[in-house]
């Protein structure tokens, strides 16, 4: 496994994907330049009228709700179905789901409209998008839970592969259940670093051709650019920009010494 991540890091860095966001104001500037650091392309484009057009001319496409709109709901529709239409992978980021009516039915309209290669989410995100317990203030959850638990329950419900992010990060289909315990908690306190992962799984989406190896991928590649940047700041600030940094200098050395992954089969549905 550990070969196929190394793999997949190069591979984008390579191909330089070009990954449509129809994603939230408030992270529109960061989410670009991370993309940029990877080595990946970034377009932002919301626009109804345009959507289904720079899906078809993208690699991969988020759909994050961080400030959702009906017009941007409109959008992440059309350009979900184009993207379905041309085969490419598809990242939904349910940012703050249940923190309103709106919002969490905005979002099951997503999943029933279109065909959803990857949730990304937070633990609190991804157990009510599966009908859960969770409590959440404003778009950040809250509370204490097992996350092996939560990611079997919502595979089971929502059938999609899932990213579940938290101390422990946990990427899933129905047959494996990865573990990355990398990273810092820095990036709970630097604003769109969960939305700017979605965007760098959905760009590692595109070269491998098992979902959740490139999940997998691109979950270990950003933590531990993560750590790498916390090394050298533990300011809040500095740390943003050495994370950028940290996303385009991180090598394959680098992951080889520090990945902290686990592995293991899962049969759900009690079998």
């Amino acid at each position: 496994m550990r070969e196929r991540i190394f793999e997949a890091v190069k591979a984008v860095k390579e191909k330089q994907p070009l990954v449509h966001n129809i994603t939230n104001q408030v992270v529109m500037n960061f989410t670009a330049n991370g993309l940029y650091s990877l080595g990946a392309l970034p377009v932002m484009a919301h626009e109804p009228r345009e959507v289904a057009e720079m899906a078809q001319g993208a690699d991969a496409l988020v759909l994050n709700i961080g400030t959702l709109t009906e017009e941007t709901l409109e959008s992440m529709i059309i350009a979900g179905q184009a993207a379905n239409q041309k085969g490419i992978p598809v990242v939904f980021d349910p940012v703050g789901v249940g923190a309103t009516q709106f919002r969490s039915e905005s979002a099951k309209q997503i999943l029933a409209k279109v065909d959803v290669s990857f949730i990304r989410g937070n633990t609190g995100e991804i157990s009510h998008l599966a009908g859960l317990e969770a409590t959440m203030r404003g778009v950040d959850s809250s509370g204490h839970y097992d996350g092996r638990q939560i990611i079997k329950e919502a595979l089971e419900r929502l059938k999609v592969p899932i990213v579940m992010t938290g101390k422990t990060d946990y990427i899933a289909n129905d047959d494996t259940i990865f573990k990355v315990a990398n990273g810092t908690e820095l990036l709970t306190k630097v604003t769109g670093a969960g939305c700017l992962l979605s965007a760098v799984v959905a760009a590692f989406l595109t070269v491998e051709d098992a979902s959740v190896h490139a999940a997998t991928a691109a979950v270990s590649y950003f933590t531990v650019a993560a750590e790498r940047a916390a090394e050298k700041t533990q300011k809040v600030g500095q740390f943003q920009i050495a994370f950028l940094d940290a996303l385009n200098e991180t090598t394959i050395a680098d992951l080889d010494n520090r990945l902290d992954l686990k592995q293991e089969s899962v049969s759900l549905y009690g079998v």
